[in-house]
């Protein structure tokens, strides 16, 4: 078998994305508290990025501002005449947004002092290690403690078995057991359990109601039953009536299954609204929130940079041409933001009007073909942007949603459904809650909206609303 070497001439197309297009497309899905995380840190990385000065706009402009904007305008025309593909990706951006620069929002001056905005949140781990440390226990009991305590889940269970954690000390499970019964005592009691049923009989024999034995042997035998809410069992086994079984089950109630859980070690995650929409009159405003977002200028290092090596002048031109597109890109970004928010504003106004009862059936395809977009770029300047209305803050793609059948011919969008469902949940005696048939029915005959039992009870998924059987509250 012979090998041989050929040359061989092919031609094709490919479509290559530049890093320059790769970090408009970037900006775009990135929400406003990203952004400005970004843009600092190109401001650290970047010397020939520096942030712009206050608009002057009552005072005329002097000769620095004139030579600045000069300077910024002709690099953009150098750049964009080499760059067409962000035009052809985005679309015409030729019109100018409305004066939403024009901002009425002051944010109010924290009153907290340094230390409380500052002081380290305290954590379930050193709550309980600082217990443990003042404890008489031994030094080896202390060591078996700060196993369990380091095997505990964010909600309070021990993750590890006895035997696990007696392997890992080198102790004996008798031992290990023992000191997982002190550390259940500690605050919060409970905590270390290792089900929910060890957990809350810790608690009750903290509150010196284990002398009880109706109470201990429903919390030991029967706690299924009662999150499934089947109560005959119980009533059964220890002839209960009604009232008397529901004493029970507030003291039950008063108990914490998770105890570990008011320790959380997550952050809160903050919302920052992209925009607002007030109503001004007959009209609604559009106001982009610029807080905290630098505005950004070029440098006079361009110019002086230009003067030195090779190795020097391509090291600034790159720099150069990185700061004109992130300043581009960002404006860009407020435009096509500006005007999918207005097209939104235009397809939805009965929802600012009214509210989310009148919110109506939209697709990224319309507001896409609205403003002349491509779709998937109203996909990405939706994500993570956040909008405060009249009506409450509101993620971009709530208004975003499809279409349920009146039967009157027209159309109603799911989310106003759901709030519909939602209302008629809220309402419903809960001793006898609607099953999905019924709230289906319901919608249909007074609302005239056509939905299944099926669709009732994705919506019903969807809000995180449990089953007419475990929303009944027969005894409380």
């Amino acid at each position: 078998m012979a090998f041989e070497l050929r040359q061989q001439l092919k031609l094709q197309q490919k479509l290559m994305m530049t890093q320059q297009l790769q970090q408009a497309i970037r900006l775009l899905q990135l929400s406003r508290l990203e952004l400005v995380e970004t843009v600092h840190q190109e401001l650290l990385e970047n010397p020939f990025l520096e942030e712009r000065a206050p608009d002057r706009s009552d005072e005329a402009p002097t000769q620095d501002d004139i030579r600045d904007k000069d300077r910024n305008d002709a690099v953009y025309d150098a750049e964009s005449s080499r760059n067409a593909d962000w035009e052809d990706y985005l679309g015409d951006f030729a019109s100018a947004p409305k004066d939403y620069q024009q901002r009425e929002i002051q944010e109010e001056e924290e009153n907290t002092s340094p230390v409380q905005r500052y002081a380290e949140k305290t954590t379930l781990e050193g709550h309980l290690l600082w217990q443990l440390h003042l404890s008489s226990l031994t030094d080896e009991e202390v060591a078996i403690g700060e196993l369990i305590i380091g095997n505990l889940s964010s909600s309070g269970y021990l993750t590890e078995s006895v035997e696990g954690i007696a392997e890992m000390a080198q102790a004996d499970p008798e031992t290990v057991l023992s000191v997982l019964q002190r550390i259940q005592t500690f605050d919060p009691v409970g905590v270390a359990a290792r089900n929910a049923r060890e957990c809350l009989l810790a608690q009750i024999y903290d509150r010196g109601l284990d002398k009880d034995p109706v109470l201990v042997g429903i919390v030991s035998d029967f706690l299924a039953d009662l999150e499934a809410r089947r109560f005959k069992p119980v009533m059964r086994r220890y002839k209960l009536d009604e009232e008397d079984l529901k004493e029970y089950l507030l003291i039950i109630q008063s108990l914490d299954p998770m105890p570990g859980a008011s320790f959380g070690s997550s952050e809160p995650t903050y919302i920052s609204p992209d925009v607002y929409v007030r109503k001004m009159g007959d009209d609604f405003v559009i106001l982009l929130n610029d807080d905290n977002l630098p505005q950004l200028t070029l440098s006079e290092r361009c110019e002086q940079g230009m003067q030195g090596t090779a190795q020097e002048k391509s090291y600034c031109a790159e720099k150069k041409r990185s700061a004109t597109w992130l300043i581009r890109s960002l404006e860009q970004r407020n435009r096509t933001l500006y005007k999918v928010m207005e097209s939104i504003v235009r397809h939805q106004r009965d929802f600012f009007e009214s509210g989310p009862s009148a919110l109506k059936p939209l697709i990224l395809r319309e507001i896409a073909e609205d403003i002349g977009m491509h779709e998937s770029t109203v996909s990405r300047i939706t994500s993570n942007k956040y909008v405060a209305t009249p009506h409450g803050l509101f993620e971009l793609k709530y208004f975003f949603n499809s279409a349920v059948s009146m039967n009157d011919g027209s159309q109603v969008a799911s989310e106003s459904v759901k709030n519909m469902l939602k209302k008629l949940i809220n309402e419903e005696d809960k001793s006898c809650p609607l099953r999905d048939e019924v709230l289906a029915e319901t919608l249909n005959r007074e609302l005239g909206v056509k939905i299944s039992r099926r669709t009732v009870a994705k919506y019903r998924s969807v809000m995180d609303i449990p089953s007419s059987s475990k929303r009944k509250q027969v005894f409380l």
